[in-house]
């Protein structure tokens, strides 16, 4: 945990920009994986980790804006839980390390708010994705559950955004300690790869390095020969010689912070002039994307300046023709680059992803497009400093999805179809890096990871010694 004085700001400065009423922030209980005592691996819900710091099952917040008072609800401990797990720290414990000084047991939360309701105070809360707070705040406000899930509050959603967007200087440690140890997770797995080793291998070795590391995953690994499938979570693959394999996966540091890095490299020793001249091109791509960052700079504007450099070399390749600017304008370009080019990283990846992203990455004014491709854009607002964000594009070559539009007659003036017959198994390339917006730019977080060709050369060769 930071200290108890951080989570008490945040407190502060969030019930300021409320104007009444009740912040409910209900935190996770255990999950059951198959039955109740086998539960998945624990993980409060991202804002009441933000706003309390607290990892123990089972509690709620409850801040009263009016009375400015905060409440932790709890379980206390039974002697049960202690011959089962240990010493536990008492209710009181644990709210006096976040800096809350009032608490009650966790039954009196519905009374409070059931008070509050007859008062006809207003009770604010984010949205609900788990089924087990959706069914607890139907209780709990009773309304139906279906309606109370449908009830969160604007006002509240926008006001953890505003905070939850800037991160501090001792959030940003939190991530170089995550980015790191991702790095070490992508050089172990480049340098470990060989012909006739499954995908799983691989995964079970950069899961084990998170694992080790105190945390543990920030989200389920890709890593597969077939990085055309975006999130491709299946390893039953074997590494063949000729392929590609893309590892997009990230450690999560005890306390919650996210690391968020992709990497592709070839099975054999060195990528061929096919994979090279893709992999550069890419590369081409995040390196203008990163030196064109700074506040004030549309996300989107950055997306379409990363687009051009790949239609551009595609048309260079003879894989695409036309005018670069054209064909991104039309958006043809989407056949190779179908998703956005990052989104904001902090306690989740992508960031307050269950908060709405159209609420995290996009403005009243700034509305999303409809466009494919375009659309998958999670982060199109105006860059700001202490924003920590993903750099994150990629050239693929989709089967289904080329024989569709191929079938369909579509952006025949941009796209060589004739010319993608080769490539249909080339598979895909993603390059990604997570960066902090400052005050004049950017810069990387942590550590760089290796990512030139020669680089990653370099990296191959070194597994092939040992």
């Amino acid at each position: 945990m930071f200290e108890a004085s951080t989570y008490q700001s945040r407190r502060k400065a969030l019930m300021d920009q409320m104007d009444g009423g009740l912040l409910l922030f209900p935190g996770h209980g255990e999950s059951p994986k198959n039955f109740a005592a086998n539960p998945y691996p624990f993980r409060h819900d991202s804002a009441f980790l933000y706003f309390t710091g607290l990892q123990k099952p089972g509690l709620a917040l409850l801040l009263d804006v009016d009375e400015r008072r905060e409440l932790l609800f709890g379980p206390e401990t039974a002697l049960e839980d202690v011959v089962w797990m240990g010493p536990q720290p008492s209710l009181e414990d644990l709210a006096a390390s976040a800096g809350i000084s009032h608490t009650a047991p966790v039954e009196a939360l519905s009374n409070n708010l059931r008070e509050a309701r007859a008062a006809g105070r207003s009770i604010h809360f984010l949205p609900p994705y788990r089924g087990e707070t959706v069914l607890q705040l139907g209780r709990l406000l009773g309304r139906p559950a279906q309606v109370a899930a449908l009830s969160a509050s604007e006002p509240l959603i926008r006001s953890v955004v505003a905070l939850m967007s800037h991160k501090s200087e001792e959030e940003v440690a939190q991530l170089e300690e995550a980015v790191n140890t991702t790095g070490h997770m992508h050089v172990s797995a480049i340098r470990k790869a060989k012909t006739g080793m499954s995908e799983a291998e691989l995964a079970g070795l950069v899961e084990g390095m998170a694992v080790a590391e105190g945390g543990g995953l920030a989200y389920s690994v890709i890593l597969t020969v077939h990085g055309e499938v975006l999130h491709n979570h299946h390893h039953h693959n074997i590494l063949q010689p000729g392929q590609l394999v893309l590892g997009d996966f990230g450690a999560e540091t005890p306390m919650g912070y996210a690391g968020d890095i992709t990497r592709t490299f070839p099975v054999s020793p060195t990528f061929s002039e096919r994979q090279k001249d893709i992999y550069q091109l890419v590369l081409d791509a995040q390196l203008a994307a990163l030196e064109a960052l700074k506040p004030g700079l549309l996300y989107r504007d950055v997306h379409l300046l990363a687009s051009e450099v790949i239609a551009r070399g595609l048309i260079d390749l003879g894989l695409m023709k036309g005018r670069a600017e054209e064909a991104v304008e039309a958006g043809a370009h989407a056949l190779f680059f179908p998703h956005g080019l990052g989104h904001l990283i902090g306690l989740d990846v992508p960031d307050m992803e269950s908060l709405g992203e159209d609420y995290v990455g996009y403005t009243p004014e700034l509305q999303r497009s409809s466009q494919f491709g375009l659309k998958s854009l999670r982060l199109a607002r105006a860059l700001e400093p202490g924003f920590a964000l993903t750099v994150e594009p990629g050239i693929y070559f989709i089967p289904p999805l080329i024989e569709q539009w191929r079938a369909e007659g579509r952006f025949r003036d941009f796209i060589a179809y004739d010319a993608l017959e080769p490539y249909l198994d080339f598979g895909g390339i993603r390059i990604e890096d997570d960066v902090l917006v400052t005050t004049e730019g950017y810069r990387l977080l942590g550590n760089p990871i290796p990512k030139t060709v020669a680089d990653i050369e370099q990296l191959r060769a070194e597994g092939a010694h040992h």
